[in-house]
């Protein structure tokens, strides 16, 4: 489930916030029933993966304690597994305490935007023996927006996954489970989200490894199209997962699950139409 289709076509991973204050506020769940209601909309209109978090780390986001984070996504992840069962489940963590936690209570793989920031992370993967996607972040959410600055920013994303998939590799974790995600919007200007995204695989360390988009209403749509709020970036949202196809990214983690469903779809059906 983290490789590409036979038909080349990305999996898509639905969005669901267990927070009060996550950037996109059609994508924040308040409850725990919700979160569920929200995640099986989402199964319905084609998401393979659900993604849990429970701590907003958009620009300018403070940190949450453990113990709101656990309160926020432990019973949602309980409840979506019962609910659906052959869903993939992820946990959108950086902290190896919630991942733990998430992996016992049902979630199949750790999103974790700091790349082994917490450094019994690496104990959890090797001990539960999942998967986990590697994001690139320069600094923290606190201060990652306060004028970023990157040399060649393709070949130093590169670098800074490799470091982190070598670890991994090197305590038995197979490639074949590690995922990369350039982090676009997480210390970045719009110049280097857009080299990243044109580089495509360039940034995944080993051939063997998956590559994970998430770009869905980022403010690189502010800068790039002068849609101010979230609520107007769908179109631009669109028209990168639709790149995605080209660049051979494996997974699109999005708000809008519908809409990037029916835009691969609509691909497909021209790129597969028979004309003889």
């Amino acid at each position: 489930m983290l490789n590409r289709r036979k038909d080349e076509f990305p999996r898509i991973m639905g969005v669901v916030n267990v927070t009060p204050d996550s950037f996109h506020l059609d994508s924040r769940s308040t409850s725990t029933n919700q979160a569920i209601a929200n995640a099986t909309r989402m199964a319905a209109e084609g998401a393979e993966w659900i993604d849990v978090g429970g701590e907003s780390t958009r620009p300018g986001a403070k940190p949450v304690s453990v113990e709101d984070e656990l309160s926020r996504v432990v019973t949602a992840i309980e409840g979506i597994r019962k609910e659906l069962p052959n869903v993939c489940i992820s946990i959108d963590t950086r902290r190896a305490e919630v991942a733990s936690h998430a992996l016992e209570s049902g979630a199949d793989m750790v999103n974790d935007v700091s790349s082994l920031s917490d450094p019994r992370m690496l104990d959890v993967i090797v001990e539960h023996g999942c998967p986990i996607c590697l994001m690139h972040m320069q600094g923290l959410p606190e201060n990652m927006q306060n004028d970023p600055q990157y040399g060649d920013v393709v070949d130093e994303v590169r670098g800074y996954l490799a470091v982190a998939t070598r670890k991994l590799v090197e305590e038995g974790v197979s490639p074949s489970l590690i995922v990369a995600d350039p982090g676009i919007g997480f210390g970045k200007k719009l110049e280097h989200n857009l080299a990243l995204l044109s580089s495509g695989r360039k940034i995944v360390p080993d051939n063997r490894m998956g590559l994970m988009w998430g770009v869905s209403r980022k403010s690189m749509f502010r800068d790039l199209l002068g849609r101010e709020g979230s609520g107007e970036r769908l179109a631009g949202s669109l028209g990168v997962a639709a790149m995605s196809v080209q660049k051979e990214v494996d997974i699109v983690r999005v708000h809008d699950v519908a809409e990037h469903s029916d835009t691969f779809a609509a691909m497909k059906a021209v790129k597969y139409y028979d004309v003889r």
